[in-house]
């Protein structure tokens, strides 16, 4: 049996609005984020046990205040976009070293490359795909 061809994607991890999204939001620089989402986003942030629902930036930006001082960060391996609908898969790495769980987040991105949607689903258990922590840069040409 042979698997088809797949569409070559319309983004890469360098061009990924919510890639950018997380760099910003774990670099400490929750403004920087929250100033890539639509006055009027809608999001759900599914975690395990609970889920966080909202319809404005102010209910993402009580989310990640809520959470207390984190040394936390997401490390994308995989994005896509395809129209207006972008996706990100990849680890979430606590104090460095630490692989957590994988995360899978899906984003609707306007005309003005603002996200306007979101959805993110969070399991501490089952990984797809991790990174090589050495090796996290976006830029990476082992990226894709």
């Amino acid at each position: 049996m042979t698997v088809p061809d797949s569409p070559a994607p319309d983004s890469t991890l360098s061009d990924s609005t919510l890639v950018t999204y997380y760099s910003r939001v774990d670099s400490g620089d929750l403004e920087a984020g929250l100033a890539l989402l639509s006055s009027d986003v809608s999001f759900a942030i599914l975690l395990p046990g609970s889920a966080v629902r909202g319809t404005d930036r102010d209910g993402v930006r009580r989310y990640l205040e809520g959470r207390g001082p984190v040394d936390r960060r997401h490390v994308p391996t995989h994005s896509t976009r395809t129209g207006e609908l972008e996706f990100v898969y990849g680890a979430v790495v606590e104090d460095g070293l630490t692989i957590t769980g994988h995360f899978l987040a899906s984003a609707r991105i306007d005309d003005d490359g603002l996200i306007t949607g979101y959805q993110v689903a969070f399991d501490p258990e089952l990984g797809l795909a991790s990174p090589t922590l050495a090796a996290t840069d976006p830029a990476s040409p082992t990226h894709d």
